[in-house]
């Protein structure tokens, strides 16, 4: 091939491809695949020997390095709500309420779903890509021949430590979001930080709190499942890792819809 010929192949855009299913048939295996998948990472979560070490790796890996983004993200969210909130609210004279709107929306449901399509994104491709990067290399084949249980090591460590880290990332965004919303208030009316709190506190009570926070764990779960299976089951090539990350994302950001629907079903229900 010609130099020219290279210059021009490298300036052709980049396909953004995703590994859908195209009949119900290969829904249905996908479904089914998720499904045992699934299971069988709750299965091995009480079998010896625990990675703990490297589950406390993953929880730094994809906890501690989202924090900035988190954050950041949780201030715009609150600032840009309650910026918004307030002309409406002062034309009824009820610009003192605009603590309680912000905070019931945050936590009950901004906050939890916002933050998960965030940890998505950068989580779920991100777990996509390495782990297919490692299958399309055979470092999974090389270690199952060393006799290292591979699944354990690469798969419930980051579904676990995606589980439970987060959680912990939404309620860092709830509490940046409510000090967004304090900072957009203040622009306009001035009030203290300890009232716009009280205020903001004084119409949420635990049956609002519990279920926002129980449906974190699981849209926690699910993305890591996700990123675990795509990238676990990637194809040989390089460009099956670009296809596992993209898939990834994109599952993963229904699943955390389709998991709040029914969530929000249930909680109805329940509550």
């Amino acid at each position: 091939m010609s130099e020219k010929a290279q210059v021009e192949s490298s300036l052709k855009p980049v396909k953004f491809k995703l590994k859908f299913p195209k009949s119900i048939e290969e829904f249905l295996i996908k479904v089914t695949g998720l499904t045992l998948f699934a299971l069988k990472n709750i299965k091995e979560i009480f079998k010896p020997p625990y990675e703990f070490n490297e589950t406390l790796k993953q929880m730094y890996e994809i906890g501690y390095k989202s924090l900035p983004l988190v954050a950041i993200t949780g201030i715009i969210i609150g600032f840009t709500l309650s910026l918004q909130s307030i002309p409406t609210l002062e034309k009824f004279g009820a610009a003192s309420l605009v603590p309680s709107m912000v905070a019931l929306a945050v936590i009950l449901e901004i906050g939890p779903v916002i933050t998960s399509l965030i940890f998505a994104g950068k989580i779920g491709s991100g777990i996509g890509a390495e782990l297919g990067s490692m299958k399309v290399t055979e470092q999974i084949d090389a270690m199952e021949v060393s006799g290292t249980n591979p699944f354990k090591y690469l798969v419930v460590t980051r579904v676990t430590a995606a589980t439970f880290m987060l959680p912990l990332l939404v309620i860092l965004s709830d509490f940046m979001s409510l000090l967004g919303g304090f900072i957009a208030l203040n622009l306009t009316n001035q009030m203290s930080l300890k009232l716009f709190l009280m205020n903001s506190f004084s119409s949420i009570d635990m049956k609002d709190i519990l279920p926002a926070t129980f449906k974190t764990f699981v849209f926690g779960f699910s993305i890591g499942v996700v990123g675990c299976y795509e990238g676990y089951n990637a194809d040989r090539g390089t460009e099956s890792v670009g296809i596992a990350a993209n898939t990834a994302v994109v599952i993963a950001s229904l699943l955390v819809i389709l998991i709040d629907m029914v969530m929000v079903q249930l909680t109805t229900i329940i509550f």
